[in-house]
């Protein structure tokens, strides 16, 4: 096997450390670094994630990412998909015991989860891998060897379980066998480092421990900050409603990403972009001296982050469709239509609610008197209002600031 000829060691620990939360230990990942390039051998890096729901986020993305700033150095980019893990549930965080998926409930999530994970990764050079292979195989003796190499005490120091030990709140025996059984992930996988979000720090120490229990030298582990969603205050969740989905729309992406606050920007700069830290510092001081315009900046941050899932094209075609739409007050390119049947004259209010551009008519009225509502272009300040609905037409409405409709009457 041919030797790989990889960057300067400092200059790959560079690239690593972009927006890393902790390296540990870093001195560890240096010497690892070192070996690699005397004998051209790839360091072995994996990221493992349990398929518990569908569809990947751009919090999600934040760990892959790093992962592939391994594969672009050269190393063994491994994703690990957790199907047996997953169906045990990761207590990691929670203040109660999480019910158990089903295999087919996993199985069709981590398809999704791989169609989604190559918008990032190199399919190529990835090695994709799950747990079931040999989590599915263990034998009792050895599920026990495993446990044997931890203490109770030690688990128990994990901040949730501490909590909820104190509240009187339930843990179940799975829930302790969590990190020991994904421990041996690292074992199966011999990595040199495992990738994870900080709230996963327990379970990649464990995983650095039995590693070494089991003869290996032990892991390093990279953790990164969690992703802040689209509400400046919590992490981005689709429970919490504040996330965004990499196979959402283009439009829909670059929305929702001038929606953050202008001071969370620079952590996404960070975290799900390429800049380097020097670039983002640039475009800091250039926004603070008034040289740049925030709004502008921010867009420059969609247009980066949907090139990297729909390409130049689209992230162009989204950036042009919100300066239209948002900017220059003008309809979107590809507005929604409704078709209506001719019939007697409606009254707007009932028009706006009917077509559910607002959620009620009191709303449409109070919008109404408020200056949101045109009809192709036209500001409308009467909500007594009709709508000749009485012959074939076609006309925009528009409800607030993002909200257009083309109306067909026919």
């Amino acid at each position: 096997m041919s030797q790989t000829h990889f960057r300067p060691v400092e200059e790959q620990l560079a690239y690593l450390k972009k927006g890393a939360a902790e390296i540990i230990p870093e001195a560890e990942l240096k010497a690892k670094l070192e070996n690699s390039q005397k004998t051209g051998t790839p360091l072995r890096v994996y990221l493992g994630v349990d398929p518990t729901a569908p569809d990947i986020h751009l919090g999600h993305t934040v760990v892959l990412r790093k992962l592939k700033h391994f594969q672009d150095l050269g190393h063994t980019a491994i994703f690990l998909i957790g199907d047996f893990s997953a169906m045990i549930g990761d207590p990691t965080g929670r203040s109660e015991t999480r019910p158990p998926l089903s295999r087919d409930e996993v199985n069709v999530n981590a398809k999704t989860y791989l169609a989604q994970v190559f918008k990032i990764l190199d399919r190529d050079k990835t090695e994709v891998r799950f747990n079931s292979e040999w989590l599915d195989k263990l034998t009792s003796q050895e599920v026990v060897r495993i446990c044997g190499h931890y203490s109770l005490a030690r688990m128990l120091e994990r901040e949730d379980f501490r909590s909820r030990l104190a509240n009187s709140q339930p843990i179940s025996v799975h829930e302790l066998l969590y990190p020991l059984l994904t421990a041996y992930d690292a074992v199966a996988l011999k990595s040199d480092v495992e990738i994870g979000a900080t709230e996963q720090k327990f379970n990649l120490l464990v995983h650095r421990d039995i590693q070494r229990a089991y003869g290996l030298p032990g892991e390093v582990a990279l953790t990164m900050p969690i992703l802040v969603g689209l509400d400046g205050q919590r992490k981005m969740s689709k429970s919490l409603g504040n996330y965004i989905g990499i196979s959402e729309l283009p439009a829909e992406i670059f929305g929702k990403l001038m929606s953050i606050p202008d001071d969370l920007m620079w952590t996404y700069y960070d975290l799900v972009t390429d800049r380097t830290p020097d670039e983002i510092a640039a475009l800091k001081r250039n926004v603070a001296g008034g040289s740049a315009h925030p709004m502008d900046v921010k867009m420059r941050l969609a247009e980066e982050v949907i090139a990297g899932f729909h390409g130049e094209e689209g992230a162009r075609k989204a950036a042009e469709n919100f300066q239209r739409v948002f900017r220059d007050r003008q309809a979107p390119d590809e507005s929604e239509v409704e078709r209506i049947p001719q019939g007697p004259a409606k009254k707007l209010v009932a028009l706006l609610a009917e077509v559910k551009l607002v959620p009620s008519k009191s709303e449409a009225i109070r919008l109404i008197e408020q200056g949101g509502v045109e009809i192709d272009g036209v500001r409308i300040d009467d909500a007594r209002k009709e709508v000749d609905l009485s012959k074939p037409a076609e006309f925009l409405l528009r409800a607030g600031k993002k909200k257009f409709l083309r109306i067909i009457v026919e």
